[in-house]
């Protein structure tokens, strides 16, 4: 069984077809629209902020979305892929992004629509991406503009292929 716990009486709520792995965490004040998955240690921490998941978005195994306290909640829209071990934290992010593995994403972050965060970057408190936009390095900085096979190719075929792994694990009707 995942834990998922109230922090204060507020407990995390979830939309349907979801997919939430038995080692993973989401406490607090968590929302998560319909088709999202949390994967295998991932970790949805809302105790000390909120944390609002739009649609279709997968946070993969060993992911930790969390806020600061007082200060940057974390808003995700739909069509998102946060992948392996990346941090989220207290940030928005738009709709139709993917979040590379073990790329850090800090406090008042924006990341607009239809961009790609490459594995490993780290955007630093408060940077702004454009949408369209390729990020990498460290600290990360635009690198290119995200072209229609890119997006295609990466940022729809995971998320959608997160959708249909998520499948695998729901009880058969």
């Amino acid at each position: 069984m995942p834990l998922i716990l109230p922090v204060n009486g507020v407990a995390p709520t979830w939309g349907d077809e979801c997919f939430i792995a038995e080692n993973a965490t989401i406490v607090g004040q968590v929302t998560m629209g319909d088709q999202c998955s949390v994967w295998f240690t991932a970790v949805v921490r809302g105790d000390v902020n909120t944390i609002e998941i739009g649609n279709k978005v997968n946070i993969q195994d060993g992911a930790i979305i969390h806020g600061t306290y007082q200060k940057a909640g974390t808003k995700i829209g739909n069509n998102v892929s946060i992948g392996h071990r990346a941090m989220v934290h207290g940030c928005t992010i738009h709709d139709n992004v993917l979040i590379g593995m073990g790329a850090i994403v800090m406090d008042n972050c924006v990341i607009e629509e239809n961009c790609i965060i490459a594995a490993g970057a780290i955007l630093t408190e408060g940077t702004h991406v454009t949408s369209g936009s390729v990020y990498a390095g460290i600290p990360a900085k635009k690198i290119k503009d995200l072209s229609p096979g890119l997006f295609q190719g990466e940022v729809q075929r995971i998320a959608n292929n997160y959708v249909l792994y998520s499948s695998w694990f729901q009880p058969k009707k």
